[in-house]
């Protein structure tokens, strides 16, 4: 009863906007989920080469950077609300595309527009929007809590998606992948409809140098540091994003579309209930330390995943890994709200995220490259996101360390 009574108040506290947030959020990551395991198999039913499926998730992410670039600019300028919409509206359009669609130039291009995503990851026009939001509407006393329940919720959404794709892969009548594509649009229909229902107070408030009619954008040097930092964190994560790995695993050691959404949807699961743990963690230890002590054991474990004999172990080493990675989250978010002053959030989260999306958008290319010869067996997109993520890891804590925080 006390447990439930708490959950209440919270979402109470949490108000109709991020209630309408969170979920939006939800539908959509587990339309990521789903479609993620069975991308990479789309592509090559079509015929298409691993450099051309590197190629289209390049693409993807340049098509999220370009979009979260111009709305971290001017989404409060045009409407926050109105935005979201817009963003659903392509993502919808980028559904219908993949589940109608052999061509691969329509697919490149429905891929650029339609925020289609190699994993459970957001970054993605709409994080930086939603953030925002949260953040506004929240005391910032409870912003890692609220951050925990926007990305918790998506998680285990995401975890969802990969066990509706293992089950899409037994049903007799269309392709997996098509029927996965079919619900990724009908999933963008229905957080548009989510994203209409906010309310004014989700908008941003209306600054002195826009009521005076200045239009010119200035991103702070803190920002900038920290897209630059984010942006290696993200790359070396992109070297092993879901349909990287579900490729790899299946390369290496056999795996079927069956099994594949079994272990990627525990592989999503697991870090959404270990990310509960990051508003205790944040509270003992601070947030740069919840932001980095889980993230550094994680990327550990993923060097050792290559080099597991069987398919048993590297899956067992996989959901260790998944149970720490995901923690730092939202961390890093509430802690990107307190570095920052409040007037520079929305910059700050699209930013960011543009940063990571531009380095996503290069990893996954790169990642196909390395998937030649020899390094398949090897691993060694996992062996170098792992060394990089563990730079990054030490770089942040150097230079954060007595960072002041604008929020408790």
């Amino acid at each position: 009863m006390p447990n439930t009574q708490a959950a209440s108040r919270f979402l109470v506290e949490l108000g109709r906007n991020g209630r309408l947030i969170v979920a939006a959020r939800a539908l959509r990551t587990f339309g990521y989920g789903c479609t993620s395991v069975l991308l990479a198999e789309l592509l090559a039913q079509d015929g298409d080469d691993p450099w051309q499926t590197g190629l289209l998730l390049s693409l993807a992410s340049a098509g999220s950077v370009v979009a979260s670039l111009t709305l971290g600019l001017f989404a409060d300028r045009w409407g926050r609300r109105r935005t979201l919409i817009a963003c659903g509206c392509l993502m919808a359009v980028a559904g219908v595309a993949f589940a109608l669609s052999e061509s691969y130039p329509i697919l490149l291009a429905a891929a650029f527009i339609g925020t289609i995503s190699p994993s459970t990851n957001d970054n993605t026009p709409f994080s930086g929007v939603e953030q925002s939001i949260l953040a506004q509407t929240c005391d910032p006393r409870r912003h890692t809590t609220v951050f925990t329940c926007y990305n918790v919720t998506a998680m285990a959404a995401g975890a969802l998606g990969a066990l509706a794709a293992a089950a899409l892969a037994l049903q007799p009548w269309v392709t997996a992948a098509d029927a996965a594509f079919a619900l990724y649009a009908l999933l963008a229909v229905c957080t548009v409809l989510l994203f209409w229902r906010l309310s004014p107070e989700a908008e941003a408030p209306p600054s002195p140098r826009h009521r005076q009619g200045r239009h010119r954008v200035r991103v702070p040097g803190p920002v900038r540091r920290l897209a630059a930092l984010f942006a290696l964190d993200a790359f070396s994560g992109g070297l092993a994003v879901q349909s990287i790995l579900a490729w790899w695993f299946a390369q290496r050691y056999g795996a079927t579309s069956a099994q594949l959404g079994l272990v990627f949807f525990a592989a999503n699961l697991l870090p959404a209930l270990a990310q509960l743990t990051a508003p205790f963690l944040a509270s003992r230890r601070g947030l740069l330390a919840a932001m980095l002590l889980p993230h550094l054991a994680a990327n550990l474990l993923l060097a050792a995943i290559p080099f597991a004999p069987t398919l048993a172990s590297a899956v067992t080493l996989l959901l260790l890994r998944q149970t720490l990675s995901k923690i730092d989250v939202p961390a890093r978010q509430a802690f990107t709200a307190a570095i920052v002053p409040p007037a520079h959030r929305t910059t700050a989260a699209s930013m960011t995220s543009v940063a990571r999306s531009v380095a996503v958008s290069v990893s996954p290319l790169a990642a196909t490259t390395l998937f030649t010869g020899a390094l398949v067996i090897l691993g060694a997109p996992l062996l170098i996101g792992a060394a990089l993520g563990i730079g990054y890891d030490i770089t942040l804590w150097r230079a954060y360390r007595t960072a002041p925080m604008a929020d408790g």
